[in-house]
């Protein structure tokens, strides 16, 4: 008995001895270190966090130990100690769970955490649309929004409003553009947005106030990244045209027309606005026959959208900055109009 318990504190004795202390440093693919990752040593509850200078210490049996490295969108990663007494842990970006992350209200959440009702639309889908403002574009992407033109005159804003007219008077919803509140997104250029969130319900105004009411709409924008400069250049051109025209009467068709109304209402025939007997003179040459919907309609009136940009940085700072041009003609008027 005294030998089998004396074997037990060797054995013991033994383990103790080979733990020991393995510190790390835990950075991204730039440099910039990481606080607060979770270390955790595999197949225990064993572990720690990265403090703000992205280090960390933490004691591990024998050789043979396995840290689990997670944090939130970043890949989660298993890493064998070995006999390496200090580590240096690169964590690589998890671009699809960075697709599961909402912003709301000064922070982010992931989706499945999320209560409120909120909707996402990437910056690339609105790329796609080619449109001359970015609420153009927004159109029909998110359920429960809707957006329309305030008129008809090239140029002019969209009206929106998310969960019908929640106010008397003024529906319009709250617009943050990186952090800044502004009055609407007109000014924004399609492609200079990362991405759009959308927060439909009235819980957002326990972060925004009364302005809230209507709904809030977070603009995020395009930025630099430390490490990787690049020029930009998108361009696109298209054609505006009137869907369908409304057939006219020539003026044969007129002059028929404006006699039968006068006879249905009663009027002799020598109070008919036009004489039959002289119905080929309204018709003869040089007498008008204007067909006014094609003289009033532009065809082919031209829509562009210039954008050239440059983004970069180091591991000190970042830049983005773009130059664009919209323009877009009406299919009404124009200039002989």
């Amino acid at each position: 008995m005294i030998a089998f318990v004396l074997a037990n504190l060797l054995i013991s004795f033994s383990l103790f001895a080979q733990e020991r202390m393995v510190s790390g440093l835990v950075k991204d693919a730039t440099g910039e270190t990481l606080i607060g990752v979770n270390i955790l040593l595999k197949g225990t509850t064993r572990g720690t966090i990265t403090d703000i200078d992205g280090n960390f210490s933490l004691k591990v049996p024998g050789n043979d130990a396995v840290l689990t490295v997670n944090y939130i969108g970043y890949k989660t990663q298993e890493i064998e100690v070995g006999n390496q007494q200090s580590l240096t842990i690169i964590m690589d970006k998890d671009v699809k769970g960075l697709d599961e992350v909402v912003v709301v209200g000064y922070g982010v959440q992931k989706k499945k955490l999320v209560t409120g009702a909120t909707a996402q639309v990437n910056g690339e889908v609105l790329d796609k649309r080619n449109s001359t403002n970015a609420l153009q574009a927004l159109q029909g992407q998110v359920a429960g929004v809707n957006i329309t033109s305030a008129s008809g005159q090239p140029g002019e804003g969209m009206k929106v409003t998310i969960r019908g007219l929640g106010t008397i008077g003024n529906a319009t919803p709250l617009y943050i553009v990186d952090g800044v509140q502004t009055s609407d997104i007109n000014y924004l250029n399609s492609a200079d947005i990362e991405s759009i969130d959308i927060l439909k319900d009235a819980a957002s105004a326990a972060i925004y106030g009364s302005r809230a009411a209507n709904g809030v709409i977070l603009i995020t924008t395009k930025k630099g990244k430390a490490g990787n400069s690049q020029v930009t250049f998108d361009a696109y051109y298209g054609f505006q045209n009137l869907a369908k025209k409304i057939d006219l009467l020539n003026t044969e068709q007129y002059v028929m027309i404006m006699n039968e109304q006068a006879a249905n209402s009663g009027l002799a025939q020598k109070r008919w606005p036009f004489d039959p007997a002289n119905l080929p003179a309204y018709t003869a040459n040089g007498v008008a026959n204007t067909d006014w919907i094609d003289e009033m309609f532009v065809e082919n009136a031209l829509t562009k959208n210039i954008v050239a940009g440059a983004s970069g940085g180091n591991n000190q700072s970042t830049y983005s900055m773009s130059l664009s041009y919209t323009g877009q003609e009406g299919i009404v008027g124009g200039w002989d109009v």
